[in-house]
């Protein structure tokens, strides 16, 4: 029975080799420059394109809503952030990772919001408060926040959902998970 082992691997190799030869044929089997008429991509309606720009506007300011508060505004509000307190140092990493990953989430539901004419009405004016967050990341994992500070985190997180909301988009807080902070 040695000369079971070699058989079978030849057996694998060749059926293998087949279904590889098999499935390539499959792919390119038609002289046309491989497109054929009946295979042609379908766009997406005005309607739909608006109803997806909603839905992503909905997720990424949810998920930057959910960040801000349970990473920065929580732990501020407990006294994680002052000098001396217990697990400082983790908060504010955890605090800077999730400042940087709301502005990043923040700038995606602006762009989302440019596919709904009145979402984009109601989130234009916030673009400028967005931006200023900016830096914000870096000032958190520093340990250099003050209260004005997440103040200002707060309020813009606030005015995109209340901009979500009057736009028939309500945002609700999603909090993401501490690996989707790291990306």
């Amino acid at each position: 029975m040695p000369r079971s082992e070699p058989l079978r691997r030849l057996l694998v190799a060749l059926v293998l080799s087949c279904s590889v030869l098999v499935g390539a044929t499959a792919c390119g089997g038609d002289d046309t420059g491989g497109a054929s008429s009946s295979a042609s991509p379908t766009g997406t309606s005005s309607a739909e394109a608006q109803k997806f720009a909603k839905a992503r506007f909905v997720a990424n300011a949810g998920l930057a809503a959910g960040a801000t508060y349970q990473w920065i505004v929580k732990p501020y509000r407990a006294g994680k952030f002052k000098k001396g307190a217990d697990g400082r140092t983790f908060a504010l990493v955890k605090a800077g990772l999730a400042g940087g990953f709301a502005y990043n989430r923040l700038k995606a539901a602006s762009d989302n919001a440019k596919g709904d004419p009145l979402l984009s009405k109601a989130v234009a004016p916030l673009t400028a408060g967005i931006a200023s967050l900016k830096g914000m990341a870096t000032k958190l994992r520093k340990g250099e926040v003050g209260d004005g500070d997440v103040g200002v985190f707060e309020g813009v997180i606030n005015s995109v959902k209340d901009a979500g909301k009057s736009a028939g988009a309500e945002v609700k807080d999603t909090v993401p998970s501490t690996s989707q902070l790291g990306g």
